[in-house]
């Protein structure tokens, strides 16, 4: 996967018109961080502790497979399961809920809210092109409190991923 170039931009929120929503595409992530169905839970833990991201994107062929969170892991270790053979495939949650770019900010959030969810992948045209996360969410909350965003934990994580990490 090859990160776009503003995926390191400051949270700041649009100039809209009074009344007009923030949509997804204005606070997502841009860059994420994928594996691949057959990738071990180890393999897996390891990438999501190396680019400090509490899920990742399960990939095959192109096609989002799934989504493999911290919660999932846990809950896999819990069990008994063993980290160097199980596979993402195991225990990642196949039936993932997504939303597009366009999509109010306000209908996410509940989304996220309602369903338990942490992170959500941002799909267009039948690809990813980012995610929102709960983190995405508070700096909306700290920008409309009167804070810039500026040094957010996204944006400091961010600035770690280079162009073509992550895949």
């Amino acid at each position: 996967m090859t990160l776009p170039a503003d995926h390191r931009r400051r949270l700041t929120l649009p100039q809209r018109d009074k009344g007009a929503s923030v949509r997804v595409s204005d606070v997502m992530t841009r860059a994420t961080v994928t594996d691949s169905p057959a990738d071990s839970l180890r393999s897996a833990a390891s990438r999501m502790w190396g680019y400090q991201t509490g899920s990742l994107l399960v990939m095959s062929d192109g096609e989002l497979r799934g989504i493999l969170t911290e919660r999932d892991v846990m809950k896999a270790v819990a069990r008994g399961m063993d980290p160097e053979t199980t596979p993402v495939s195991a225990i990642m949650t196949a039936r993932v809920i997504t939303v597009t770019p366009e999509t109010d900010i306000t209908a996410a959030a509940r989304l996220m809210a309602d369903r338990w969810i942490r992170h959500l992948p941002v799909i267009e045209n039948e690809e990813v092109v980012g995610m929102l996360s709960q983190r995405d969410l508070v700096g909306v909350l700290v920008a409309n409190l009167g804070d810039s965003g500026e040094g957010l934990v996204r944006d400091r994580r961010l600035e770690r991923l280079q162009p073509g990490e992550g895949d």
